[in-house]
C-alpha cells in the first residue's frame, strides 16, 4: 500500500526525466533550492517515449503514490513523433493499470523543458497534492 494511502505523510511519486531535456529542468529545481513533496525520486530516461507501460504498473504496485512523466514534448532530439508516441504509451498505461484496480490519475505527463524548474515544481506539487485526495 502507497504512502498517503495509508497516512505516511507526503506521496511517493516516481518521475520519469529525460536526459537531455526535462532533467536539466529538474536539476535546476534542486540547485534553486526550490520545494517539492520529499519523497519524490526522479528516474532518468533517454526519451519519454521509451518508457515501458509496464514500469509504471511496477511502480505503483511497489509502493508509489503516482507516476509522473516529465515528457520531451517537440524538443526530443532522437524522434520528430516523440509526442504522439509517448502519448500512446501514457495511453497504453492508462489501460494497463486500470486493469490491474489503480486509478488512472495516479500517471501524469506534462512537457518540462531544460529551463522549466518552475513548471516542473508547480506540476508535482499539485499532482502530490491530488495524490492525496485519491
Amino acid at each position: 500500500m502507497s504512502t498517503a494511502a495509508t497516512g505516511g505523510g507526503a506521496p511517493r511519486i516516481l518521475v520519469f526525466s529525460t536526459n537531455n531535456i526535462s532533467d536539466p529542468g529538474i536539476d535546476l529545481a534542486g540547485s534553486a533550492h526550490m520545494h517539492y513533496p520529499p519523497a519524490t525520486v526522479v528516474m532518468p530516461v533517454p526519451c519519454s517515449s521509451g518508457i515501458k507501460p509496464a514500469w509504471i504498473l511496477h511502480a505503483l504496485e511497489s509502493g508509489f503514490d503516482g507516476v509522473f512523466v516529465a515528457a520531451d514534448g517537440t524538443d526530443c532530439a532522437y524522434l520528430p513523433d516523440c509526442t504522439d508516441r509517448t502519448g500512446k504509451v501514457i495511453e497504453q498505461a492508462q489501460k494497463l493499470i486500470t486493469g490491474h484496480g489503480h486509478d488512472a490519475r495516479r500517471l501524469k505527463m506534462a512537457a518540462i523543458c531544460s529551463v522549466c524548474a518552475e513548471s516542473f515544481v508547480s506540476h508535482v506539487e499539485k499532482f502530490g497534492e491530488s495524490l492525496m485526495k485519491l
